[in-house]
């Protein structure tokens, strides 16, 4: 494992929280992701949906992240279970190891599979509530558009 960090989820205000996160850790933002700069964001989509934050991160300390995304308009956000805990696993056979693991018991969000952003991406809540995000970048090197 190369690390274990929280992914927050908001309902609109990523922007605002993460500018407040910003003025308390200090450091800048390695990325920070619209809807929009994903493709075009969901078929049919709204200006001010694809204008949300779909992936920022905030360093905090030299081996930690804090990141996040707004949740889409219809999904469930409920303040206090809106995170995740994201791990990033050395290989695509840890990713693969550890998401059955967790996943055997409780529900899968999203089946762990190739995304932009990673070679291995899955989202699944274990049998205890605990919401885990597994991420295995492997071949994959996503770059945001610029601008």
């Amino acid at each position: 494992m190369t690390a274990a960090n929280p992914y927050l989820m908001f309902d609109g205000n990523a922007d605002e929280a993460f500018a407040f996160y910003k003025s308390v850790f200090g450091g800048e933002f390695p990325v920070k992701v619209r809807y929009r700069d994903m493709g075009g964001g969901p078929p049919g989509a709204s200006r001010e949906v694809l204008d949300r934050i779909a992936h920022v991160a905030l360093p905090i300390g030299p081996n930690n992240m804090l990141m996040a995304s707004v949740a889409m308009p219809g999904d469930p956000h409920t303040v206090g279970n809106s995170f995740y805990i994201a791990l990033h696993p050395e290989s695509a056979g840890e990713a693969e190891r550890i998401f059955a693991a967790l996943a055997e018991g409780g529900r899968v969000e999203m089946p762990l599979q190739r995304t932009e952003w990673a070679e291995k991406h899955g989202q699944c809540v274990d049998r205890f509530g605990v919401q885990w995000m597994v991420s295995y970048a492997g071949d994959v090197q996503f770059q945001p558009p610029e601008g």
